[in-house]
């Protein structure tokens, strides 16, 4: 049984840093891609980041500006997304999620394109 378990999430003030982990169990995160998604109130589900571990590839939403920075640790089957310089607007509830790998990375900042979600952690950006 695929299971995903987000954590690191929680309240923090603007210009502040987070690093939120996904931890995977019954799937070898290597083999596939790991996206990371977010879901604020009264809005859709939007594509965060994505890494794919066979080629080190990793995508980011247009938005993020540079601010976060996704990677992998094989040996803890983990994912990681390390947010820097939070804003208000990054307030949401964020998920990873897994799904197949795909030549230059398509698809991945798409919801549909994975299978296995976790159940998401909460990020508070507020003063």
């Amino acid at each position: 049984q695929v299971q995903l378990v987000e954590s690191g999430g929680g309240l923090v003030q603007p210009g502040g840093s987070l690093r939120l982990s996904c931890a995977a169990s019954g799937i070898t995160l290597p083999y596939y891609a790991v996206g990371w998604f977010r879901q604020a109130p009264g809005k859709e589900r939007e594509g965060v980041s994505a890494i794919n571990f066979s080629d080190g590839g990793t995508y980011y939403a247009d938005f993020l500006k540079g601010r976060f920075t996704v990677s992998g640790d094989s040996a803890k089957n983990t994912v990681y997304l390390q947010m820097n310089n939070l804003e208000p607007e990054d307030t949401a509830v964020y998920y990873c999620a897994v799904g197949p790998r795909t030549d230059y990375g398509k698809g991945y900042l798409f919801s549909p394109h994975y299978d296995y979600w976790g159940q998401g952690t909460q990020v508070t950006v507020s003063s």
